[in-house]
């Protein structure tokens, strides 16, 4: 059984997880959940333990019991959902932020709030919206425009 483990102190190693969870049972796997860049604890992880009587157990004797300071929360884990890796407002309507195709744009938006070029909240291609303009920007201008708006006094 896999088992989630959250709330981690960041310091704790897999050699001290194993040992935790090795009182109740044989633990095949242990694996903690590092930042890619810093290499830092992200303060969860998992741990596998092949017998599900001897898993559940150390659900029950470990879910919220302190250690190094902090209670743990232990429990079954769920099976990860496929999600789309896209950044922004997905790729349905096109991007600015996040990527996106020529027709999209904008912060996720499609043609009517977003822009013909990206940019955070842009226009449609053909000047219309109150946003801005076909190259985008933050809020606007015109469909030759872009950027902020210019304000004369």
């Amino acid at each position: 059984m896999n088992i989630y483990v959250g709330n981690l102190p960041y310091k704790i190693t897999d050699t001290d997880m194993r040992e935790l969870f090795a009182a109740y049972g044989e633990v095949s796997s242990v694996s903690m959940v590092k930042d890619k860049m810093t290499g830092q604890s992200k303060g969860f992880g998992f741990v596998e333990m092949p017998d599900a009587a001897e898993a559940s157990a150390a659900i029950q004797g470990l879910n919220e019991k302190p250690v190094q300071g902090r209670n743990i929360k232990v429990n079954e884990a769920k099976p990860r959902e496929d999600r789309p890796r896209t950044g922004g407002g997905g790729r349905s309507g096109g991007g600015g932020f996040g990527g996106g195709s020529r027709d999209g744009g904008g912060f996720g938006g499609g043609r009517s709030s977003g822009g013909d070029r990206g940019g955070f909240g842009g226009g449609s291609r053909d000047g219309g919206g109150s946003r801005g303009g076909d190259r985008g920007g933050f809020g606007g201008g015109s469909r030759d425009g872009g950027g902020f708006r210019k304000r004369e006094f």
